[in-house]
């Protein structure tokens, strides 16, 4: 007797399989919590719940170098020092945000090199050099002696971005604590001082790092630390007792410098803090003859003069003298070195401290599921029962007058793959631009979690996300020649050229244009005229070779087969109600797909433009596939409507129905501009409306391709199990 095994059971015994290696590859992935049980683990939580709870009740800052303040914030940071599928092998910080960077060992008295970076502010997209402002230069190389400036070497997305780190005019030495010290005198006039007060009242930021290190604000009694300090502030009339506001300039710098030392570890020491405490202080008058250096005497600022603080009566304000004459600003520094017990893979748990925690990321994967899952079971009933309930009634019709009363997606069999009769050479080169941008889009976020490419170097991403975006020609050009021979169009030379320079010569187009009012404006951001060429000569020389490679195997290939034949004359298209139509149905069909990325868009936006760090690329990967299959979901079920009302023309529809998702995302930005951002000047604002209609742009090519794609899949599907002369 021979046993009969169904091709049901087989498919049952596979998911059985897969379901004992899913389990078995889980519980090896949770072997290294230990042996320690479930029971213990939540008394040990609730233990430093508990611990957390009542420090916090005691006052304790989180922000300090304290033993406490450092169990504090490790708590709170707990989730994000966790790695692997489940979260469950705990790291720290350093390597989770910088994957296989080594600490750095100093000897004592060793130069250390500080760095200047862009002097920006929340209030306004247009950032500023270090030495735009009116400081100190850098010293000589002469006055360095010993020291070691690497060369900072600029990528082309550092250029794009005008991010560049320069050599700072403070002279550190590992271990040498110094007071007051003059840097220089400068004269500052008119326009000067103009600008200057412009900068303090929009809130502009100077940002130096040290070891990798930005420096930070720190504040024990309002607990807060930010990045960067302000270059003055402003009084109000309250305040000073005048009839107008009162800008002062922060002058004198007091760096304090925390260190980890183990000499049974490594050697030498390791910088785990760079902190900064600005003052305002109008020092006395310097010598008029000569320069003011480190070796000027100055009676407010030596070793034996008292302390330099923030003190009314002491403000440096930015005006001129009675008489007009400029305003003569001396500026210092002291620094501090510090022992810390902070080990140096724990120093940047203060940079994240009140960032969205990692559950904020998972109840936006959550909720893009649930879009996903509704979207599915409406897909499911479809395909599983109406769909096959349709195949198999007009499959098992016999005679011709049976067919004739058939309605619906049926009786559109011999004109559903009709070429589009509007601009098909348009179509199928946003079709072949979205696909350009998904690929790369995808490549990005598999570099980033494979750790080839860290999201905090910004100017490291954009240059990859640029190379990736041409290496990807080839996928444009070929989806591009496929659509359009599918379309029986014959000027392949016409759609390969418009398919390579489309989107990169409108946003090239767009770029150049701003960047001439950046460049009047002074912004460190406008980009230089080689620049553009480089970027000109990526374009030319790698992406429109790549495009016009992919056209020729897309032209060459075989035209796309169609499971029915197409009629010469097309039907006549019943009228259809207001709600089925554009630009109604092209507005409800974009809502699921931005729905399903509007929570972890915030975080985007706020890395973007509010300088919040975002390093989670695992998360940012799930969102877009999520988003995929939204729009490949929506495109299914919208085109399935339009069928049943004898519409065949889905194919422009089809774009649209998923590419007003960009739509959405214009107006998130709008939102986004108006309750999160507090943009000052005319230009700000249009620097950020230009970048995010870029980004709207591509974002909604992407999604429109997806949906044209699945469209195609879909009737392909359905008409191909139909029995049609």
């Amino acid at each position: 007797m021979t046993l009969q095994i169904s091709p049901r059971m087989k498919s049952f015994a596979s998911l059985a399989l897969l379901l004992l290696l899913a389990v078995s590859t889980i519980a090896a992935a949770t072997e290294d919590v230990g042996t320690v049980s479930r029971s213990e683990r939540i008394r040990l939580n609730k233990e430093e719940a508990q611990k957390y709870l009542e420090l916090r009740r005691q006052g304790v800052d989180e922000v300090s170098h304290t033993e406490e303040a450092a169990a504090m914030r490790n708590y709170q940071l707990r989730k994000k020092k966790r790695k692997g599928l489940l979260g469950k092998k705990e790291t720290n910080l350093a390597s989770v945000l910088f994957p296989g960077v080594s600490p750095e060992d100093y000897r004592d008295n060793e130069v250390l090199e500080v760095y200047t970076d862009m002097v920006n502010s929340k209030k306004t997209q247009v950032p500023f050099e270090f030495y735009d402002l009116p400081t100190c230069r850098p010293p000589p190389a002469t006055a360095m002696a010993g020291a070691s400036f690497r060369r900072m070497r600029k990528n082309l997305g550092s250029r794009l971005q005008g991010v560049g780190d320069k050599p700072s005019p403070f002279a550190l030495r590992v271990k040498q604590s110094i007071g007051c010290t003059p840097l220089c005198k400068v004269d500052m006039r008119g326009k000067q001082l103009k600008w200057m007060r412009k900068l303090v009242e929009r809130q502009y930021r100077i940002h130096l790092t040290l070891d990798q290190l930005p420096v930070l604000m720190r504040s024990k009694e309002l607990n807060y630390a930010v990045r960067g300090y302000p270059i003055g502030f402003q009084a109000p009339p309250s305040f000073t007792g005048k009839d107008r506001d009162e800008y002062y300039l922060y002058n004198h710098l007091k760096f304090t410098i925390t260190y980890q030392e183990d000499a049974s570890s490594f050697d030498g020491i390791r910088i785990t803090g760079f902190d900064v405490h600005p003052v305002s202080y109008q020092h006395s008058e310097a010598p008029s003859d000569g320069e003011v250096t480190s070796e000027t005497p100055i009676s407010t600022c030596n070793p034996s003069a008292p302390k330099v603080h923030n003190e009314p009566s002491s403000y440096l304000p930015l005006r001129t003298g009675p008489t007009g004459e400029s305003l003569e600003v001396l500026y210092s520094y002291e620094v501090e070195w510090i022992a810390s017990e902070l080990s140096w893979a724990d120093r940047w748990d203060v940079y994240l401290i009140g960032s969205p925690d990692d559950d904020i990321h998972y109840f936006a994967i959550v909720n893009s599921l649930m879009i996903v899952l509704f979207l599915t079971g409406a897909i499911a009933t479809i395909m599983i029962r109406t769909l096959r309930k349709d195949i198999a009634g007009y499959n098992e019709m016999q005679t011709l007058e049976e067919a004739q009363e058939e309605t619906g997606w049926k009786l559109v069999h011999a004109d559903v793959f009709r070429p589009p009769q509007t601009n098909p050479m348009l179509l199928s080169v946003l079709v072949g631009t979205g696909c350009q941008l998904g690929m790369a889009f995808l490549l990005s976020m598999v570099c980033a979690i494979m750790k080839l490419l860290n999201p905090l170097k910004k100017g490291q991403t954009l240059t990859a996300l640029l190379v990736l975006y041409v290496l990807s020609g080839s996928v444009a050009g070929y989806v591009s020649a496929r659509l359009y021979k599918f379309c029986d169009a014959n000027n392949w030379k016409l759609n390969t050229l418009y398919t390579a320079v489309g989107l990169p010569g409108v946003l090239v187009t767009i770029f150049c244009i701003l960047n001439i009012f950046l460049s009047f404006a002074g912004a460190a951001t406008a980009v230089s005229f080689l620049t553009i060429l480089a970027l000109f000569a990526l374009w030319v020389c790698v992406s429109i070779p790549l495009v016009f490679v992919g056209s020729y195997l897309g032209f060459s290939a075989s035209k796309l087969e169609v499971p029915t034949k197409i009629t010469s004359i097309g039907r006549s298209i019943p009228t259809l109600p207001w709600y089925s139509q554009p630009p109604f149905s092209v507005l409800l069909g974009g809502i699921l797909p931005f729905g399903s990325v509007c929570i972890e868009l915030f975080f985007i936006m706020s890395a973007l433009w509010l300088h919040q760090i975002y390093y989670v690329m695992g998360f940012l990967l799930a969102v877009l596939l999520i988003l995929t299959v939204t729009c490949a979901e929506v495109a299914i079920v919208m085109c399935y409507l339009q069928l049943c009302s004898e519409d065949y023309q889905w194919w422009w529809k089809s774009f649209w129905n998923c590419a007003s998702a960009g739509f959405y995302l214009f107006l998130y930005s709008l939102w986004f501009l108006s309750s999160r951002l507090d943009l000052v000047g005319v230009l700000p604002v249009v620097v950020y409306l230009t970048y995010m209609s870029m980004i709207s742009v591509t974002f909604g090519l992407f999604c429109g391709s997806i949906g044209v794609a699945m469209c195609f899949w879909f009737n392909k599907t359905i008409y191909g199990a139909l029995k049609v002369d």
